[in-house]
């Protein structure tokens, strides 16, 4: 994340509402262990995930919550009313695991075979049911409604974009007829690139929109002894992959980056025929829109181009994926501000740049502001460079980092729904 890291403010003085929290989360910490470590065992991928909807909502069946199941996803969505009018704001915690086997060696490794929670999801969704508990044990304290989204599908199967469309944010009155629109949004994820318990974010962009590019490069298939008499398409593919990563560094502001990887070249059957087509396939990331359909129009330049002069076709198509996640200023400068009284000045940190993964919370802060937050879970006596990244088949959160993202979480929703007034709005 940068050794510039610049350290966020805090008061001197914890306030009490915040040392509270802290210790009740610290007393359901147990629980949300052990949940984490049932859905670690058994992960689900996509927007079905039967089995950890049943967990979730086992987890806050006793809760005095309402709570809905969307119809056409895994989707659980519970709301919490206050004892106070006031708006609401939305907490999520994504559920999906990831196609990929584990290999960590923990007593509570993936049962199912190709399947595994690399990327913190199951600690995400056991850290928000137990804010669930913690917030509906601290009623009194909230003017206004906690909306908690459970979301399936987030590792690249829309699944926030799919709890939109079902009406995740077409929230009824309060019981009293009070309109209660939700005003804001909040996220935790976990990362093993920052330290056990530290939080990291930034105002505006903070990850990356993520498409897909594919361009299938046709040419005249022949004898591999006689390329003269063909029109190979190989050798231009290659060139289109070259020109590519050239374009990207030589007409993209490195002050509004985007990153193009080429994943797969595929052509060909044997080695004596020179194949009719070449199928590239990658990844487009950026950090702002305008950069992204710039980048967009260049691989089709590119590929055009440099197929045509070589007497090539060349089909660019580029399939849409999740937007820039987008920060809302002031609202990341709240939870900065947060994070420092809930897990400490020093451990609350301003990220220097936008990370280049994705995030399909970016289609819940294109609707209404919020924030999404990076927490550490890397122990502190591992070398952050030596820790296993996300995504990694050998990666490994510490639990005890769950303590402060069940205290943010419930935090964040009691200092906006404070009675007193909102912090952002």
């Amino acid at each position: 994340m940068g050794s510039d890291r610049q350290a966020a403010s805090s008061t001197d003085e914890l306030d009490p509402q915040i040392a509270a929290v802290r210790e009740h989360a610290a007393e359901h910490l147990e629980r949300a262990v052990e949940m984490r470590r049932r859905l670690h065992e058994w992960p689900e991928i996509g927007n079905e995930l039967p089995r950890t909807r049943d967990e979730v909502l086992a987890s806050i069946e006793d809760l005095p919550l309402d709570v809905s199941l969307h119809s056409t996803t895994s989707g659980v969505t519970a709301l919490l009313e206050g004892t106070r009018p006031g708006p609401t704001i939305l907490l999520r915690g994504d559920m999906d695991a990831l196609p990929m086997p584990e290999d960590t060696g923990l007593d509570f490794s993936s049962r199912v075979e190709g399947c595994m929670h690399a990327c913190g999801h199951d600690t995400h969704t056991a850290m928000l049911s137990t804010a669930a508990r913690v917030l509906s044990e601290r009623r009194d304290e909230i003017a206004g409604r906690v909306l908690f989204m459970f979301q399936p599908g987030e590792e690249g199967h829309h699944g926030a974009k799919h709890m939109l469309e079902e009406g995740l944010l077409d929230v009824p009155p309060m019981s009293d007829g009070t309109d209660s629109p939700v005003e804001s949004a909040f996220a935790i994820h976990m990362t093993s690139a920052l330290p056990s318990g530290w939080v990291s974010t930034r105002g505006g962009p903070l990850m990356a929109s993520a498409d897909v590019l594919r361009v299938t490069v046709t040419g005249k298939g022949g004898h591999a002894s006689e390329p003269h008499r063909a029109v190979d398409p190989v050798p231009v593919a290659c060139e289109i992959v070259m020109a590519l990563h050239a374009m990207i560094t030589r007409s993209i502001d490195p002050f509004d980056p985007a990153v193009l990887t080429i994943g797969q070249i595929h052509a060909g059957t044997t080695n004596n025929v020179i194949p009719e087509t070449a199928f590239i396939e990658g990844t487009i990331r950026a950090t702002s829109e305008s950069t992204r359909s710039k980048v967009h129009d260049g691989v089709k330049r590119v590929a055009d181009g440099i197929a045509a002069a070589h007497g090539c076709g060349a089909e660019a198509v580029i399939e849409y994926g999740y937007p820039v996640t987008s920060n809302h200023d002031e609202f990341a400068e709240f939870s900065l501000g947060l994070a420092a009284e809930v897990a400490g000045s020093g451990a609350a940190v301003r990220l220097p740049h936008p990370v280049m993964g994705a995030e399909d919370f970016s289609y819940l802060l294109n609707e209404v502001p919020g924030a999404m937050v990076f927490l550490g879970a890397t122990p502190h006596d591992t070398p952050l460079a030596k820790a296993a990244p996300n995504h990694s088949n050998r990666v490994y959160f510490e639990e005890a980092a769950m303590g402060t993202g069940i205290a943010l979480y419930a935090a964040t929703a009691l200092r906006q729904l404070s009675p007193s007034g909102l912090v952002v709005r």
